[in-house]
């Protein structure tokens, strides 16, 4: 029997891989009193090529700093991308991702105070060095209050 080898749709996660800068504003409410955030994330693939490892450094004004790591793979049978985030918060953060052209979704739920809220977390790649972001939440699905905003830069 042959080893399993990693889902040529993992090619398109090389992209995330080595140091980035993430710098952001974060609008004031359920999630924190708003701010400024930045980050710094070291991705690098795990042995075996199944999954992007992120290592996340994070400081956000009004809530401190703290860490994170991260697993981003690909589920061949849903034909979605994966992401497993655990961080020094307390968060453990699960959502299933997609690809259009240059703009990922990852579209997830978060529990806080005994309510579920959709997340969406968005990407736009606008060079080979840089994508801008955005973070939103929701109640219902359908209307979607941005939360954090902002651009990351390869080093």
């Amino acid at each position: 029997m042959e080893a399993p080898q990693p889902a040529p749709e993992l090619k398109r996660l090389d992209y995330f891989a080595g140091t980035w800068t993430l710098e952001g504003k974060m609008k004031a409410g359920s999630i924190g009193p708003g701010g400024r955030m930045t980050e710094t994330d070291r991705n690098q693939w795990m042995e075996g090529g199944f999954f992007l490892i992120v290592r996340s450094e994070f400081t956000v004004d009004g809530i401190g700093a703290g860490t994170g790591v991260a697993y981003l793979g690909y589920d061949s049978h849903e034909k979605v991308y994966t992401y497993d985030e655990f961080n020094t918060t307390g968060e453990a953060i699960h959502s299933k991702g997609t690809a259009d052209g240059d703009t990922w979704t990852w579209s997830g739920e978060r529990k806080t105070s005994g309510e579920i809220t959709k997340t969406r977390w968005t990407v736009k790649i606008v060079s080979p060095t840089a994508y801008d972001f955005k973070f939103g939440i929701s109640q219902d699905g359908a209307t979607w209050n941005t939360v954090v905003e902002g651009k990351a830069t390869k080093r």
